[in-house]
Formats: C-alpha cells, structure tokens, sequence
C-alpha cells in the first residue's frame, strides 16, 4: 500500500460544445482538450464532483 489515493481514467465522449460554462470548466479542469482523449486523475473529492456535474459529457473507470 505505498499509495494513499486511487486514481480514475476519464475519457470525453461528447463534446462540450453548448454545455455550460462551468461544465466546460470542468472538462478542462479535468485536462481534457479533445473528444475521445483520456486522463488519469487523483481520486479526490474535487475531482469526483467535477466528473459528477459532467458526467454525461465523460466516461470514468475507477483504476
């Protein structure tokens, strides 16, 4: 257990093209720039409630 948090993959599957603002703040918050690209992010609570608000906009797998 040399690892403290988990991490997530999220992958953009729609674009946020006529999303709201703050949904696209998210999406780059999470540091995605382009459809189908993918991330791996600190499971954190900040980072969980971005993927919830944009949650149909991205897909995410628990690593």
């Amino acid at each position: 257990m040399s690892e403290s948090k988990g991490k997530i993959k999220v992958t953009l599957v729609k674009s946020p093209i006529g999303a709201k603002q703050n949904h696209r703040a998210s999406v780059r918050g999470l540091g995605l720039k382009r459809m189908h690209q993918s991330v791996v992010v600190e499971d954190t609570p900040a980072v969980r409630g971005m993927i919830d608000q944009v949650n149909y906009l991205v897909k995410s797998e628990v690593l």
